[in-house]
This record gives C-alpha cells, structure tokens and sequence, in this order.
C-alpha cells in the first residue's frame, strides 16, 4: 500500500495572483477565438467540432470522439453534428467494417473555413506564447518556493 501524498504547501498571496492571471490569460485567449468564430459565421462550440474532426485520424472520427474532445453528452454531439450537416460543413458516411456507425468529414467549404480560423489562432498563440510561458514560470517558481521552504 503507497503512502498518501503529503499535504499541499498552503497557498499565497503571489500563488493566487499567478493562477488569477493565468485563468485571466486563457479567458482571453477564449474570447479571441470565440469572436473570430462568430466572425466566420461559426458558433465555438462548431468551431471547436470542426477542429476536432479535422484533428482526429481521418476515416475513424466518430460522433463519440466529438463528443469526447467537446465534453459533450453524446446526444448533444448528434445535434451539434447534425447541424453541422445541414450546413453544408460536415459529412456522414457509413463505417466500412460497420454500417451502423457513422464516420465524420469536413467538406471542402469547412475545411476553407477552419484553415482561415486556425491560421489566426496560430498567430495569437504564437503572440501569447511568451507571457504564457512567463505566467506558467511564475506557478512553477512560487509552487516549488513555498514547497521547498
């Protein structure tokens, strides 16, 4: 039988300022991609199913892995795809081994839409990547000073 982890150093005043300013950060970061999701004529929630199609391994993306990249109930991910579907962005087509079970693909007009949206997130990221990596230092700093001392 393993030990119980020891108990957590107490948090500080510096401790709560990091992770208030990380939460801050990433709450930006959402804002940013949800206006620019709107923009292109996308909920983020559609945003974020196209990506995840398009990020799964092509021919095995199912509505269950939607689901799962989304923290969706699965009937909820059926209405996000079925939308998805009378749009004219995503695809169904019927498993090879398993009829039963559908597969899912971006059509031409999601794939231009989502490389245009990807394309700005990159950037922001790639924009934001050195206060992040700064913030993440400061959690780690004062997370192992104050376990430390």
């Amino acid at each position: 039988m393993t030990e119980p982890d020891p108990m957590p150093a107490p948090l500080g005043d510096e401790d709560y300022a990091a992770l208030a300013d990380f939460r801050f950060a990433l709450r930006q970061f959402h804002a940013f991609s949800e206006a620019h999701a709107q923009a292109a004529g996308l909920t983020p929630q559609q945003h974020q199913a196209l990506l995840a199609i398009r990020a799964g391994q092509a021919g095995t993306v199912t509505v269950g892995h939607v689901a799962e990249r989304l923290i969706l109930k699965p009937h909820s991910a059926t209405g996000l795809i079925d939308r998805l579907v009378a749009l004219g962005l995503v695809e169904r087509r019927p498993a090879p081994n398993d009829r039963r079970q559908a597969l899912l693909a971006l059509t031409p007009q999601a794939d231009a839409a989502l490389a245009a949206l990807s394309a700005v997130h990159r950037e922001e990221i790639r924009r934001l990547r050195p206060m992040l990596t700064a913030l993440l230092a400061r959690v780690d700093r004062i997370g192992g000073a104050a376990q430390e001392g």
